[in-house]
């Protein structure tokens, strides 16, 4: 096991989903510039514990080390950060063990869920609102019963109903009936919520039992509890609840590694390789992403959508290729950079209700191209 607290820390916060976002990808700009000169290995994969690389030469030892170390240390919380390259732990600061709440992300493993009942033929994401029989305390106009679940798992349902769990960006939303299903991406946990619904009304399966089955045990996950999983809502609002997840940091990297093995553990396809294309397949544009949510433009990290997973795009270092990531409030993500098979995980408990300025998290990036002269 790496002897030292290694250097990477940062910790992003928001209420809302969309600033917590465009705040987190300075952590992946700083981690990237450290890992570009890294050999890619042979893929392994952790059984019931980790493997670690060994310690690459002046990450965790030497002046300029200590001086970064200290300077994140003292500029922000991230309380648990992996970075994994070719299946083993590179770095890993804080607790990595501890089961806390992984906010947005929650979406991203649903989609993953979906795949096998998806390519068995028990899901149909042709199936409409109608088809359905979803109602809400508001209604479904008959505009919006034409949405698809296609259309809900890539924020494209044009259904702008309340939604009875923040975190969605409904403050953009247009008027109700305005869009048609498919023509506008919205970030709404209305969607989210009712495709968590929609999944176990197709598939008879409780969403907490199904990350057991399919993610925690073929992953052999260390601290899955699933006495800890529970939905939530506010049913006044909308009749669907969501489905917050709690995961350990570790837990969180063994679901980036199987991404970034298109879905395969070992020798074991747990989740249907074309069904990992198909969540990571451009369905929204950055350039909508930024017309339709201002909080995006100018961030310095342009983000497309797929099927509940945030994509990279347009990113002038070549290290984004094809990356993307599940990103929550609260400072949680996994993001998962093919390019280089590499990993990166982190997140801050969100008991604490701590964060760092804006500023803070520019300087953490300044910091590091100013000691390292990294280009």
């Amino acid at each position: 096991m790496l002897n030292n607290p290694l250097l990477f820390i940062y910790k992003p916060l928001a209420i809302i989903e969309p600033y917590s976002m465009k705040k987190n990808s300075i952590l992946f700009l700083v981690i990237l510039f450290f890992i570009f000169t890294a050999k890619i290995k042979a893929q392994t994969f952790p059984d019931e514990n980790w493997l670690y690389d060994e310690i690459r030469e002046g990450w965790d030892t030497g002046p300029k080390a200590m001086e970064y170390y200290k300077f994140v240390r003292d500029s922000s919380v991230v309380t648990g950060l992996m970075i994994i390259q070719n299946g083993k732990i590179i770095v890993e600061y804080g607790d990595v063990k501890e089961n806390s709440y992984i906010a947005s992300c929650r979406k991203s493993i649903l989609a993953m869920l979906y795949g096998k009942y998806v390519k068995n033929g028990t899901v149909n994401l042709d199936k409409t609102i109608d088809d359905l029989n979803i109602d809400d305390v508001e209604g479904i106009l008959p505009l919006e019963k034409s949405a698809t679940i296609k259309h809900l798992i890539s924020a494209r349902s044009g259904i702008y109903h309340p939604e009875g769990y923040p975190g969605g960006m409904q403050e953009y939303a247009p008027a109700r009936g305005s869009k048609k299903p498919g023509e506008y991406w919205l970030y709404s946990n209305w969607d989210f919520n009712v495709a968590g619904y929609v999944f176990e009304q197709e598939t008879g399966k409780n969403i907490y039992d199904e990350i057991e089955t399919q993610l925690a045990i073929p992953l052999n996950m260390q601290d899955w509890n699933r006495s800890l999983q529970k939905k939530e809502g506010n049913t006044k609002i909308s009749k669907y609840l969501a489905y917050p997840i709690w995961f350990s940091t570790r837990d969180m990297a063994r679901i980036g590694v199987l991404m970034l093995n298109k879905g395969k553990w070992k020798d074991k396809q747990v989740i249907p390789e074309d069904w990992v294309d198909e969540m990571i397949k451009n369905r929204t544009s950055y350039e909508e992403v930024n017309n339709n949510v201002p909080a995006y433009r100018n961030s310095g990290t342009n983000f497309g959508y797929g099927y509940m997973w945030w994509l990279y795009q347009d990113m002038q270092d070549p290290r984004f290729e094809n990356a993307y990531a599940a990103m929550g409030a609260m400072g949680q993500s996994i993001a998962v950079f093919p390019r280089i098979n590499t990993v990166i995980v982190y997140k801050t408990k969100a008991i604490y209700g701590r964060s760092n300025t804006r500023q803070q998290r520019v300087d953490l990036l300044k910091k590091a191209v100013e000691l390292y002269n990294l280009e």
